[in-house]
């Protein structure tokens, strides 16, 4: 058995990708090795096993706060991209790991850190990537061969409940602190379907935070594992928008019998099934054309569900662990590198909707506009200019 240091960024509350880290981790350590949990910190307040438990629920003996007081080990893994370049530069001999769960350059504009992002994929570590498309863009832009493991979920928790009552509802995994997310898409989206299907209920959830939304919805906030599973039995689509690689959380939704609308992206077309995940071009229009198909036709509905389901069966949280710890046990024998070819999954055309006035005023959110204005929108553009110059005069009077 090996000792692995993890180099982890500083603790997210929420965070997916953290938990996703700590589960691998931990799940090493069942197996015998022993995980040593380098937290980002230098200076942390209380005990960093305690902080993990208490936000995870996930118990460690080994957590240090800081980087720099990294052991020997036989293995260091950076998780971040900025953890790449501390990890091949430390000085002591290992197998040196980098777990990718997302195309990291894009979470920022182009410049250093987009560039330095990128540059943290030729450092020398082994990748090992969450899905296979990271797999399959590192190999074909970087020439970086690495492992990769399937998307799984807990199917102790996701599953579907038959006594949950399911509602004429949406449900969309809003999280504006995270760009990537696209919260501002979805909730243009949203405001179309709300515009033309006022009784569809809007759930948003994910994220403490409360913007301002100027249609009729429901915010959740923080919910908890099994929260969310309730919400995707009850629901009848699930919304989940990312511009990188995929979230885990389409997964969970399939698992739940959750039919899925992403995005038509390079990123999503190599880890979702078209059978259970209902891709639309990136326009507010054609995401919200999307959503109104599967809640207009009670049969398309019905299949993705049960072909959703049927997909995730093999894929519990404990296959994705296996693959991940026979990646690292590879790496510790210097095993070759399996099969490089790594093909699509989703052929589908996108789902696309034309361009209409009535669907952009719907999604227009930049202000809340008042009761005068809501009126003025609905009247003939002819009409609108010359209402515009009387308004300014008699406002200017």
């Amino acid at each position: 058995m090996s000792t692995i240091s993890w180099f982890i960024p500083s603790l997210i509350k929420g965070s997916g990708g953290h938990r996703t880290i700590l589960q691998h981790a931990s799940y090493l350590e069942n197996k015998g090795h022993v995980c040593i949990i380098y937290l980002e910190d230098e200076i942390g307040i209380g005990d960093a096993s305690e902080k993990i438990a208490s936000l995870f629920n996930i118990k460690f003996s080994n957590v240090i706060y800081g980087w720099k007081n990294a052991k020997p080990s036989d293995i260091a893994i950076a998780t971040v991209w900025y953890s790449a370049a501390f990890v091949a530069s430390l000085n002591f001999e290992c197998k040196k790991v980098y777990f990718v769960q997302d195309y990291e350059a894009w979470f920022n504009p182009m410049g250093d850190a987009y560039l330095m992002a990128e540059n943290s994929y030729q450092y020398g570590l082994t990748p090992i990537t969450i899905g296979r498309w990271l797999r399959h863009t590192l190999k074909n832009s970087f020439n970086v061969d690495g492992y990769h493991f399937e998307f799984g979920a807990n199917l102790d928790i996701y599953k579907k409940i038959h006594s949950i009552k399911e509602e004429k509802a949406v449900c969309f995994i809003y999280q504006p602190d995270k760009p990537r997310r696209c919260s501002r898409l979805g909730l243009e989206a949203l405001g179309i379907v709300k515009h033309r299907l006022p009784n569809v209920k809007i759930y948003l959830y994910g994220s403490d935070t409360k913007d301002h939304v100027w249609f009729e919805h429901e915010n959740l906030g923080l919910i908890d594992l099994e929260q969310c599973n309730e919400l995707y039995n009850k629901c009848q689509v699930g919304l989940c928008l990312s511009s990188s690689n995929p979230s885990r959380i389409p997964f969970e939704m399939m698992a739940a019998g959750l039919p899925v609308v992403e995005m038509w992206r390079e990123n999503n077309f190599y880890d979702l099934p078209e059978s259970a995940a209902l891709l639309a071009q990136q326009t507010p229009e054609s995401l919200a054309e999307a959503i109104i198909r599967l809640l207009s036709n009670d049969e398309l509905r019905d299949k993705m569900s049960q072909s959703g389901q049927e997909f995730m069966l093999d894929r519990n949280l404990s296959v994705e662990t296996e693959q991940f710890s026979n990646a690292i046990k590879n790496v510790l024998s210097c095993k070759a590198f399996g099969d490089k070819t790594i093909i699509k999954m989703y052929n589908a055309e996108a789902v696309k909707a034309e361009f209409t006035r009535e669907a952009t005023l719907s999604a227009i959110h930049i202000v809340a506009p008042s009761r005068l204005k809501k009126i003025a929108m609905l009247l003939p553009i002819r009409l609108r200019e010359p209402l515009r110059k009387a308004y300014r005069i008699v406002k200017g009077n």
